[in-house]
């Protein structure tokens, strides 16, 4: 077999991340990292429930209980999260009752070349790992006018910039274990889940939304044109990231919830400058944390 080469968890030149060694598009390769997540974590059953942490939004993997803690530093072919908010942990344990994985921290694709099959590859770890359930959250710019900062708005559907542009994490792959290659995305966020959310969001007092999600490339953030574009076709919220992942997640066939954050209101003047900082992000997120936390778990404890 070409490419990753394990030995106890680890690559024998020591480079535990080995990202000129790890093929995304190789499923044997796939097969290995998985092994040697198994390796590593004494897994208690087989998680059926798996969650990305978006900006700030780490604190969900902290409400874990009995958590099994194994850094990305050791999965070899995971590469390293450089942005500040996400703490780069796998975290087994349970929630809301039931056994769960936990990505705290994601792969964007700014950070590893448009390499959006690399930056999907825990999803596809987790579908190995056994998750029937994949629950992805963000921080996004707020595109709609009847959103406010704090909100969390359930994503209903999502425009795929990147996918669009020919960086889809399909292009290239044709192996049919990793399952169709013509993925129908029609139903990618799956509406009895977002009944759910709503309810629990109801039922909790909870200040919920619901509607479009658009992922940009960045890391920069949009012009004001750009805002205007994306409110013009339909758009609710703006962000960097998921749109891969529920990708990949569908061609697994794994169903998805997904969320956002709105951690700052887009702005469509071009006249008025409005500075939007990272830093601001990860506040608002950190404001939000326990809210988030909560809300999760309660959609958890009543998944069947």
């Amino acid at each position: 077999m070409n490419g990753l080469h394990v030995q106890n968890g680890h690559l024998p030149n020591g480079n535990s991340h080995g990202l000129s060694m790890f093929d995304p598009r190789d499923y044997d390769e796939l097969l290995q990292i998985t092994d040697v997540v198994r390796n590593q974590v004494d897994l208690k059953e087989t998680p059926s429930i798996g969650i990305i942490c978006g900006s700030g939004l780490g604190d969900i993997g902290d409400c874990i209980k009995e958590p099994q803690v194994l850094s990305y530093k050791k999965i070899p072919g995971f590469p390293s999260t450089s942005v500040v908010g996400h703490k780069g942990n796998m975290i087994f344990g349970y929630l809301g009752g039931k056994y769960v994985v936990c990505m705290q921290g994601r792969f964007h694709p700014y950070e590893h070349g448009m390499d959006l099959a690399l930056c999907a590859t825990p999803v596809r770890v987790m579908h190995q790992l056994g998750i029937k359930t994949l629950i992805v959250s963000n921080a996004a710019g707020g595109v709609n006018p009847a959103f406010n900062y704090g909100d969390l708005m359930v994503i209903k559907d999502h425009i795929f910039m990147p996918g669009l542009c020919g960086f889809s994490p399909l292009v290239g792959i044709n192996d049919p274990r990793f399952g169709p290659r013509f993925v129908s995305i029609h139903d990618a966020y799956d509406i009895n889940l977002r009944r759910l959310a709503l309810t629990v969001a109801q039922e909790e007092n909870i200040r919920i939304q619901e509607g479009i999600y658009v992922m940009c490339g960045g890391p920069q953030y949009e012009s004001p044109a750009e805002v205007m574009y994306f409110k013009t076709v339909g758009a609710d919220a703006l962000g960097m990231s998921t749109c891969h992942e529920v990708t990949v997640a569908r061609q697994c066939g794994i169903r998805v919830f997904g969320f956002s954050l709105i951690t700052n209101i887009a702005n469509t003047d071009a006249d008025n400058s409005v500075e939007v900082t990272h830093e601001e992000v990860l506040v608002a997120a950190k404001e939000a944390g326990f809210r988030a936390c909560s809300f999760v778990t309660k959609i958890i404890e009543r998944i069947e």
